[in-house]
């Protein structure tokens, strides 16, 4: 359990946010939802800043010495040093939050996150400090990662218990709209600079702004976090729903297999999030001589249908339940599998069907992937078993994806990389079906 409140060392963050507290209003149970889409949308639109840049400037700036596809491909493997260094940062903030408290923990978070991110607007080129560029990214992406995990607050899981029994994939769904929220600002804002610049002053010093940005909403998501967090009223709604920290080593032990099974169950959906986001802006780039700034924009017209597909998620898994709008989205994203990859090859009309249809089905499954297992958790572990179940899921969902199906589509042609979303649709209906056999429907 947390230290009490009257023994944690306050942050000046947390000061300002309860001075903040103590001249306005109570918050209110709404504004929990308030707080978590814009924490959720900071962390993705760094998200989606560092991936963009992971296929447009990477290769070009710290991997110039070999071919476009290898240094691709070599960007996308220090991209997945974020998902490996999720567990790591889970095990160190656990303890920050235990010690320490929530408001800390989030405090120095949210700075390592800005921090680490607002560092590559200042990385190095090959050119000027040789292999060292290579490092000093991996040190800034692992940092991230770190991070990241650290920004757990525990706000969608209070977000969930405190819903009504008849609304919960309603508001399930409320924190997954940060993903494509930041998804089309950042693809518009790095399509207002190739567009807008020619191609060497956005390699020099182009691409660099939309770090600086995410350091700013990064800022403005702490303070909105930290006013909710901290308040009394909502420090009283995490400790009556046990949603404290506890130790990994008693978490693991005691929730051990639902923590396997919860990171499983997305895996479908968590696999398809980068095979319609990263991977085809790779493709595209490498293979065909369409502009960037095109395809970001389709890009993000079609996450604004994936933003209306997560809404519809919330209300369709209200209706016909959470578990079996997460399997019929599963068997739709292994059929998508199967024929989808011709069509990112088919021109300008087969991409935006390839776009258009994945964010539908992104958004269905994606809307109600956070917590399907978080019933099973006992309360005095849910806390931390939901940090840990979303890191290995983020991991083995995500994490590799990019790399992997450009891999392969490089290798054997486009509909192999169909294999890679299939295996994720196996795995979450076999997770799903386990999940069912163990816990029964919630």
């Amino acid at each position: 359990m947390a230290a009490s409140s009257s023994t944690i060392p306050e942050t000046s963050a947390e000061h300002d946010a309860r001075v903040t507290n103590a001249h306005h209003r109570p918050v209110h149970a709404g504004e929990i939802a308030i707080g978590v889409i814009i924490g959720r949308t900071s962390e993705f639109f760094d998200f989606f800043v560092y991936a963009i840049a992971s296929v447009l400037v990477f290769p070009a700036v710290v991997f110039p010495y070999v071919d476009p596809l290898t240094g691709t491909l070599l960007s996308f493997a220090v991209f997945a040093l974020a998902f490996v260094a999720r567990p790591i940062g889970t095990v160190i903030f656990s303890a920050v939050d235990r010690n320490y408290g929530r408001g800390v923990k989030l405090t120095i978070a949210l700075f390592l996150l800005g921090i680490s991110t607002v560092a590559v607007a200042f990385l190095p080129s090959d050119s000027q400090v040789g292999a060292f560029s290579v490092a000093i990214l991996m040190l800034f992406r692992f940092g991230q990662g770190i991070a990241l995990a650290g920004t757990w607050d525990g706000l969608a899981s209070l977000l969930a218990l405190n819903a009504p029994p008849n609304r919960r994939g309603w508001y399930a769904m409320v924190p997954q709209l940060g993903a494509p929220i930041g998804l089309i600002v950042a693809s518009a804002l790095f399509a207002f600079l190739v567009s807008s610049i020619s191609a060497e002053d956005f390699l020099a010093w182009g691409w660099r702004y939309p770090f600086f940005v995410a350091f700013a909403i990064n800022v403005v998501a702490l303070f909105a976090r930290l006013r909710i967090v901290v308040t009394p009223e909502y420090t009283g709604l995490f400790e009556s729903g046990e949603l404290e920290p506890t130790r990994i080593r008693d978490t693991v032990r005691s929730e051990g297999r639902n923590i396997v099974i919860g990171a499983f169950a997305p895996l479908a959906s968590f696999a398809l999030f980068h095979m319609v986001t990263v991977f085809p802006l790779s493709w595209v780039f490498l293979y065909t001589d369409e502009l960037p700034a095109r395809f970001l924009v389709i890009e993000a017209t079609s996450a604004v249908v994936g933003l209306a597909a997560v809404v519809l998620s919330g209300a369709l898994a209200d209706r016909v339940g959470r578990r079996w709008l997460l399997g019929a989205s599963a068997v739709g994203i292994a059929i998508y599998s199967v024929f989808a990859p011709l069509l990112l090859g088919a021109g300008d009309m087969g991409e935006i069907i390839y776009m258009v249809v994945g964010f539908i089905l992104l958004g269905l499954s994606f809307g109600q992937s956070s917590g399907v297992v978080a019933a099973n958790f006992t309360k005095l572990y849910r806390y931390t078993s939901s940090a840990l179940t979303s890191d290995l899921a983020w991991l083995f969902g995500a994490g590799f994806a990019p790399l992997v199906a450009l891999a392969l589509s490089s290798q054997f042609g486009l509909i192999s990389s169909g294999a890679y979303l299939l295996s994720g649709a196996i795995c979450t209906l076999i997770a799903l079906g386990l999940n069912r056999q163990l816990a029964g429907q919630n």
